[in-house]
């Protein structure tokens, strides 16, 4: 009897690590379950800047997998209340971005022009169905800001691991707006310049900005402190990136092989509980799950997977350890989306996550993953 109960008990501890058979209605289902709980519990009326603009950008991939209307004019009421702007101020000789700043004049900085990837996919779904000249409002405040940037001598936008994902997709969808290639050779200089102060070239991986390069910073254990949320706005900033590079842009190439070296580093360091701890490399700097990190981890690799730039079979178990996180401990059965880290630059030793911590970004970066998860399908 015992030893019944024995390997009784063992196969309870053994099941839930294995990958559950999904069907897409059920996927659908946590979307919108998601989704729904946070639009009816935040309003859209909040300002521009990153981290309401990261959700929106989760918004419009559900908005473009599943079409449904409501979810859509939530984001556009967003927009409208920000007049399609991000940093307001009008005279471009004080714009600013060499440092961190939240007010008007920092309309350079890049946490203030995530915002225009929306506007541009709101402008495009709008033009899909009418006159594009009366939709022009939607998309004036990004031309004129992304082409003073593209057209600056500077090079030097970029210098915190965030800004990969808040402005490199805009650099190629304003590409893919205005057919003007110097968008993407700005894109590749302010890499090229990102890469310089930040980019790992031992692992891949990139240090959250150059404060936290090793061996000036280092974890308590003497390690290189990479931190997961960093990294994965990198990945899922590629991956964005990819989608609208054209396969004839002279450093095509470049991008795919980042794209791939970064994701191979992201599939060895994953936690066996299909997370990423905080610290990648070294869990005791801040052990326990994370999810904003460990969702722009799933949808960077997802989408790999789903457009073959990354192997399958190769890929299969961490995709699967990473969904059957989010789904069974990240989600709550209301639609929270929990254990996701307070707005941050890096791993911190002794802050704790629950259930119940959630952020705009985390839902914007699970539903990234889920969209794609149901596309995997």
């Amino acid at each position: 009897m015992r030893k019944t109960l024995a390997i009784f008990a063992a196969l309870v501890l053994w099941l839930p690590l294995q990958a559950r058979d999904w069907t897409k209605e059920q996927v659908e289902e946590i979307i919108v379950r998601v989704n729904t709980y946070w639009q009816n519990n935040n309003k859209p009326e909040t300002r521009s800047f990153w981290d309401p603009a990261a959700y929106h950008t989760g918004n419009m991939e559900v908005y473009k997998l599943l079409h449904k209307e409501p979810m859509l004019d939530y984001t556009r009421r967003w927009a409208d209340y920000n007049n399609w702007s991000g940093a307001t101020q009008a005279n471009p000789a004080k714009w600013r971005y060499k440092t961190y700043g939240e007010g008007k004049d920092f309309v350079l900085f890049g946490d203030w022009q995530v915002c225009f990837q929306t506007y541009i996919d709101l402008y495009n779904q709008a033009c899909a169905h009418g006159d594009s000249a009366a939709n022009y409002f939607m998309v004036q405040r990004a031309k004129e800001v992304m082409r003073y940037e593209a057209y600056s001598a500077a090079t030097d936008y970029w210098w915190w691991s965030d800004a990969l994902y808040m402005v490199m997709p805009v650099m190629t969808k304003m590409y893919r707006l205005t057919g003007d290639r110097q968008y993407l050779d700005k894109l590749y200089a302010n890499l090229q310049y990102s890469d310089s102060v930040m980019l790992d070239k031992e692992t891949g991986l990139y240090f959250r900005d150059a404060r936290y390069v090793y061996p000036k910073h280092k974890t308590d254990k003497g390690l290189k402190d990479f931190w997961a949320r960093g990294d994965g706005w990198v990945l899922a900033g590629l991956a964005k990136v990819l989608q609208d590079l054209p396969k004839d842009y002279a450093h095509y190439q470049f991008f795919v092989d980042k794209y791939k070296r970064l994701a191979d580093a992201v599939r060895r360091t994953q936690q066996k509980e299909g997370y990423w701890t905080r610290s990648i490399l070294d869990p005791a700097q801040a052990p326990g799950p994370e999810t904003s990190g460990t969702a722009f981890f799933t949808y960077g690799l997802l989408w790999g997977v789903n457009n073959g730039f990354l192997d399958r079979k190769a890929y299969r178990k961490t995709i699967d350890r990473a969904w059957q996180y989010l789904t069974e401990t990240a989600l709550q059965p209301d639609g929270k989306v929990g254990y996701v880290q307070p707005i941050g630059d890096r791993a911190i030793p002794g802050q704790t996550l629950d259930a119940n911590r959630q952020a705009n970004f985390g839902v914007g970066a699970f539903l990234l993953a889920a969209c794609e998860y149901y596309r995997y399908l």
